[in-house]
């Protein structure tokens, strides 16, 4: 029941945190860095109240390697959202971040000097041209859409690729994270509910480099449509109301993934949030009218297949139906 409850929470706070991410970033594109930090600051004092018990607790992993995971942990974060603002859809945003199986494989040949069956290579090449068709593919629509002028369409070329530079950085450095982070739950063992505190707590005083930015936003948020909410009898500016159901599913998502973890294999939560990836690209493509070409459709499910290939999901359908099939 724990894993069932945990898959219930996967899809219905990672799939409906990217709805409401995208309700707030269609207004304004530039608003990354105000949601990083609401949804940083939510989980920060949850975690502080009810993980260290305001640091009365005493931590299992010493301080300072807390300070390098939460570094790249907090330059990830920002560098994904902020990659927004720069003609990156929101589509694209989620295919393109579907491709950590290959800054990982790279990473871990580099890093670790890892091994991998031929299998695993073929998975990874299918991941990398998924991506590259429907990275190709969005380039030509940036192009195709921006001809007012040689100049113009140029300026937004360049912000598109700047877009796509800052996703392949992100990518490797959580994979490198992730890397990291493998080599000390195997020093001290896994305590990702005290990972996850201090991850969303230290990086908080860096938020004062974006202090004006925030603010900013948070101004022109204040402006935004008023929307009332009956069963409070209260009235509160919309894009502020998305923000808030933005940070509570991306707690929802956090935690879910969390309960997977300890509850299923890798196998099953690779699967569970893949399949999350999915369902939550269709919705985007069809209740957003976001443009999505018969390419882009190819280059997805290639992406997927070579997943589901890397988790070796059908390897696993094949052993449950042979197991079936001698049971007959």
């Amino acid at each position: 029941m724990h894993a069932v409850f945990a898959v219930g929470l996967v899809f219905l706070g990672c799939t409906s945190n990217v709805v409401f991410l995208e309700l707030l970033v269609r207004d304004f594109p530039g608003c990354g860095n105000l949601v990083t930090f609401g949804q940083f600051l939510f989980i920060a004092l949850e975690g502080l109240i009810f993980q260290a018990h305001f640091f009365t607790k005493p931590r299992a992993i010493p301080l300072r390697n807390y300070f390098i995971m939460v570094t790249m942990f907090f330059i990830v974060s920002v560098v994904n959202n902020y990659a927004l603002n720069f003609n990156i859809p929101m589509p694209l945003h989620m295919i393109f971040r579907s491709g950590s199986l290959i800054a990982s494989m790279v990473l871990g040949i580099i890093v670790l000097k890892k091994r991998y069956t031929v299998a695993k290579y073929i998975s990874v090449a299918l991941v990398s041209l998924g991506i590259f068709i429907c990275t190709f593919m969005s380039a030509k629509q940036v192009s195709s859409h921006t001809s007012a002028s040689a100049e113009e369409s140029y300026y937004v070329l360049i912000q598109w690729l700047i877009g796509i530079l800052m996703l392949t950085f992100a990518l490797f450095m959580s994979a490198r994270m992730g890397l990291f982070q493998e080599t000390l739950y195997k020093q001290y063992g896994k305590h990702s509910t005290e990972a996850l505190f201090y991850n969303h707590f230290l990086p908080l005083p860096a938020f004062l480099l974006f202090a004006s930015d925030i603010y900013n936003y948070g101004v022109l948020f204040n402006q935004s449509e008023q929307m009332e909410i009956a069963l409070l009898g209260i009235t509160i500016p919309i894009m502020w109301f998305y923000l808030i159901l933005n940070v509570l599913t991306q707690y929802v998502c956090i935690r879910g993934v969390f309960i997977l973890t300890t509850e299923c294999t890798s196998l099953t939560v690779t699967l569970v949030v893949t399949l999350r990836k999915f369902i939550s690209l269709i919705f985007s493509i069809v209740y957003f009218k976001n443009p999505f070409t018969f390419w882009h459709w190819i280059g997805t499910v290639v992406v997927f297949i070579g997943t589901l290939t890397y988790a070796e999901v059908w390897n696993t359908f094949k052993l449950l139906f042979d197991s079936k099939r001698k049971e007959q």
